[in-house]
């Protein structure tokens, strides 16, 4: 293989071809070539790369960190495979603008900063594909995520918080899978805001093939995301690297429906790692795609969410996405009084009783009850009978409550 770079001087450009050649020579969060980037920038470590030996002070590093880790490092091995896997840049640059697709790397104003928790995982660079800008639409985001066998619950509540989530202005990211993830674009393309799909293969690939349709209407009202040059084919390792983007782009993460066994506990993972929130919708605990929120909420891991207000109240902007307080139907005998509330509880809902009875019963004075059935006859709860006084039938029904049916 050749000098993929020359010896001139150096510019930008050459470091963002660097980066497309290094993301097509290394797999997507490979942490020593992060590592080696961070070391030396994109445009030497290519050329470390390309002639098959890394720094010395480097590959000394990288066999402590190996053995203080446990575990063995063959760098020798690593970098002949990254160099075997060597493509044309220029190549891979021409086909991304002849299919629609951007690429972003590191510094670019559409970067979105918040990727940099990654690490040594960090993308290389990503190709983006849409209208939205990716970095201002994930300023305000919530990741959601589960079971491709959703069920029809799954999927209505995963529709419903994306759409909601969407029209009070929050972006919605997810994988563009069946199920769960596809559910939740939908909704939040309903709701008007954009909504980011981050797939395990090239922005031009549409995986799964029958989400084409979606994927379209996702680029022109949202964003495509891959970290793979354009072409690049699924594969299932590349569905579990492609989960640290999802959690890291948003500020919380919401699992749906999972399996105890389940992709999206591997996202769930990351979004705890990376300290941003997790949350978990409960479901029926006779539904295995529920079991793995359950084993969330009940390990402490992730908050137990209903609804887009609780999503807001937890990842929004204190004192500002505050959820309401859920309250129940408020019933005319709310407002009474306690005393006043005491005498109706003491009225008899069948034949009557005298204003003496009803005092004892109430633990107030004569008096007391007297002018108590006198607001409470005016209010409509009590009408006065031979025997003295009893509820009227629709006090009886909504007055007291249901205690009282």
């Amino acid at each position: 293989m050749g000098t993929p770079l020359g010896s001139g001087t150096r510019t930008p450009e050459d470091d963002r071809t660097a980066r497309v050649a290094l993301m097509r020579m290394a797999e997507a969060g490979d942490p020593v070539m992060g590592r080696l980037i961070a070391w030396c920038g994109p445009q030497q470590a290519l050329e470390q790369v390309s002639r098959g030996s890394l720094d010395p002070d480097f590959a000394t590093k990288e066999n402590e960190l190996a053995e203080r880790s446990g575990r063995r490092s063959d760098l020798a091995r690593l970098v002949a495979a990254w160099a075997a896997r060597y493509g044309d840049p220029e190549a891979d640059l021409a086909l991304g603008r002849e299919r629609g697709a951007r690429l972003i790397v590191p510094g670019d104003s559409e970067w979105p900063t918040q990727l940099d928790d990654l690490g040594d995982a960090r993308p290389f660079g990503l190709w983006l594909d849409g209208q939205a800008n990716l970095r201002f639409a994930c300023l305000r985001s919530v990741s959601i995520v589960g079971a491709r066998a959703a069920t029809p619950y799954g999927v209505q509540v995963a529709a419903q918080l994306g759409s909601e989530l969407s029209i009070r202005g929050w972006t919605v990211v997810s994988g563009g899978a069946y199920g769960i993830d596809a559910a939740a674009h939908r909704g939040a393309l309903a709701g008007g805001s954009p909504t980011v799909v981050t797939l395990a293969c090239g922005v031009d690939e549409c995986y799964p093939r029958a989400h084409e349709d979606l994927f379209r209407v996702v680029r022109s009202q949202g964003v495509v995301v891959s970290e793979w040059p354009p072409g690049a084919h699924p594969t299932r390792p590349r569905f579990l690297v492609r989960n640290r983007v999802i959690a890291a782009l948003s500020r919380g993460t919401i699992v749906v429906q999972a399996a105890v066994r389940s992709g999206a506990l591997n996202t769930a993972t990351h979004a705890a790692g990376l300290n941003r929130h997790l949350m978990a919708v409960p479901g029926p605990i006779t539904a295995v795609t529920s079991e793995g929120c359950h084993m969330l909420i009940r390990s402490g891991k992730a908050v137990c969410v209903t609804s887009h207000e609780e999503v807001i109240d937890l990842v929004g902007s204190i004192g500002a996405d505050l959820a309401p307080e859920r309250r129940g139907p408020v019933r005319p005998r709310d407002e009474l009084n306690d005393e006043t509330r005491r005498v109706l509880e003491a009225v008899p809902a069948r034949g009557g009783a005298g204003p003496a009875v009803i005092a004892v019963a109430a633990g107030v004075d004569l008096t007391t009850a007297i002018g108590c059935l006198g607001g409470l006859a005016a209010a409509g709860f009590v009408e006065p009978v031979a025997r003295g006084w009893r509820l009227r039938r629709q006090a009886d029904l909504q007055g007291r409550g249901d205690h009282a049916r």
